[in-house]
């Protein structure tokens, strides 16, 4: 029996090529299941009225925040407090999931 709520992750990375552009996984409450592919610098922001989560399924990812870098590889899971400025950098192409309102 096939479910339409069941997607799968990869699949959903196969189907995009480009940087930066999360596309919606899933929705749970009122929070977003997003994948994403990374390459390069973001700029740096905030979040004012909410915390961001990355899970990095592929690839090495750093947090840079004022206070200092955070380094995550696969299978590592970040939180980034509402209201911290923060700038996301992948030197090689990094593969995560992200979880915002």
């Amino acid at each position: 029996m096939s479910d339409a709520r069941i997607r799968n992750v990869h699949d959903a990375l196969d189907s995009f090529t480009e940087h930066w552009q999360p596309h919606r996984l899933a929705s749970v409450n009122d929070y977003d299941v997003k994948v994403v592919k990374l390459l390069g610098e973001f700029t740096w922001h905030a979040h004012p009225d909410t915390d961001e989560l990355f899970m990095v399924l592929s690839g090495q990812l750093v947090i840079q925040l004022r206070a200092g870098d955070v380094e995550l590889g696969p299978g590592d899971v970040y939180v980034v407090p509402r209201g911290v400025e923060h700038c996301p950098k992948a030197a090689g192409e990094v593969s995560a999931i992200l979880i915002e309102p």
